[in-house]
């Protein structure tokens, strides 16, 4: 079951939330989610690779990183 998560947006952000949404022809909420998705996924890719690079005298590409997270 989906939660309800209620949010105050700018107004700008508003508008520009709807413009996205409506160019992707999907509604806000699932835009929002999806968007929220993606930044949560890139936030625990960002802290995999720092801890990576803190952990081994080896340097990792991005693309490294990601297939270890996929």
């Amino acid at each position: 079951m989906d939660d309800l998560v209620p949010i105050m947006i700018p107004e700008g952000l508003h508008e520009e939330l709807g413009n996205a949404a409506r160019e992707e022809g999907v509604s806000r909420d699932t835009f929002a989610a999806e968007a929220l998705e993606k930044y949560l996924f890139i936030k625990k890719f960002r802290a995999l690779r720092e801890q990576l690079i803190s952990e081994s005298a080896r340097s990792y590409t991005d693309e490294e990183v990601f297939e270890l997270v996929s």
